[in-house]
């Protein structure tokens, strides 16, 4: 796998190229691939992404929600008949969703997290993508990040998901790794 450890923080490209806000010509109340794509940009506009580090769960965000991370080892795109699709424009949609209902409405993480994947899924489905591949795509690595060695974790990651998940073990071997940085 390519690592990206050399450019940790990165500015996605929008789906569309426009640098002013143009009306989508559709009807706003109804479910919208090309709206949900423009949703999506927006989102793309106000965050900073970093896959210089290693994050558990694939991905997570800073304290104040500006930064989304995700893990190093993941590979940013995958082929699925005959196309290749670039995933991290859908990750960060999960993260920044979720981090928004926890910071400003104040759910439980499982909750904002359903949310969350809700509108990860409807965006990949609008991009013409499969869910299932998508998804057996992202499983691979949630499978082998559970099982890295956390060397690298960033100062402002927010461990709510973590807490909020009992996820004890993970904790430890964060807070360990924290340490261990911190006697370097």
């Amino acid at each position: 796998m390519k690592s990206t450890a050399t450019k940790p923080a990165t500015k996605l490209k929008p789906f569309h190229k426009s640098k002013h806000h143009h009306r989508v010509p559709a009807n706003d109340t109804l479910m919208s691939g090309l709206m949900l794509e423009h949703a999506v940009a927006a989102i793309l506009k106000r965050v900073k992404l970093d896959r210089g580090h290693d994050i558990p769960y694939l991905a997570g965000y800073s304290l104040d929600g500006k930064t989304i991370y995700i893990d190093r080892h993941i590979e940013p795109s995958f082929v699925c008949r005959g196309r290749r699709y670039h995933t991290d424009k859908f990750l960060v949609l999960h993260e920044a969703v979720e981090k928004t209902l926890l910071m400003q409405l104040g759910l439980h993480y499982q909750h904002a997290h359903q949310i969350a994947l809700r509108a990860e899924q409807a965006a990949v489905r609008a991009h013409g993508i499969p869910w299932r591949d998508y998804d057996r795509f992202m499983q691979k690595f949630i499978k082998e990040a559970g099982d890295e060695e956390l060397t690298k974790l960033p100062k402002d990651l927010d461990i709510k998901p973590y807490r909020d998940e009992h996820d004890s073990d993970l904790l430890k071997r964060m807070k360990a790794a924290g340490a261990k940085k911190a006697r370097k």
